[in-house]
């Protein structure tokens, strides 16, 4: 197989894919960990379960598989040549915003980390949303490339 990849090349869409699906299976679930969170009381032991819940699925899952998505997108888009293409930008800017999505949450991770979170259940209902809307978008992009 001829590309930056050669024959490695379904291994590491197969990789990519997985990955994607589980950063954003961590992307969907935090948020709505954060709504339960945002209506405990800040040192009960609910809080505290919910403070551990939260850092595992950060640290050993949405974490590793964002930076595994990212790496193995970038080999995939360099092997594949679609740096100038117009719904590779799109998708770029998606995926920043992705990134911008899921800083927010480690942001509001700490913050619930230090019993010091000031935003309410209802915020994180509607935070819990963006994720699904830029993954709809990235998907279309990626997949039917419309322009």
């Amino acid at each position: 197989m001829e590309g930056f990849l050669g024959a490695a090349y379904p291994w590491i869409k197969a990789l990519h894919i997985l990955a994607v699906i589980s950063w954003m299976a961590g992307m969907l679930y935090l948020p709505r960990l954060f709504v339960y969170h945002a209506d405990s009381q800040a040192g009960s032991d609910q809080s505290e379960t919910f403070k551990v819940m939260e850092r595992r699925l950060l640290r050993a899952i949405i974490n590793p598989a964002m930076a595994v998505s990212w790496l193995a997108g970038l080999a995939l888009a360099t092997h594949l040549g679609v740096w100038t293409e117009a719904w590779f930008h799109a998708k770029l800017a998606m995926l920043v915003a992705m990134q911008v999505a899921h800083a927010s949450f480690v942001h509001a991770w700490r913050a619930f980390a230090a019993d010091t979170n000031s935003r309410s259940a209802r915020y994180f209902r509607f935070m819990n949303e963006v994720p699904t809307l830029l993954m709809i978008a990235i998907v279309v992009l990626a997949v039917a490339k419309p322009f």
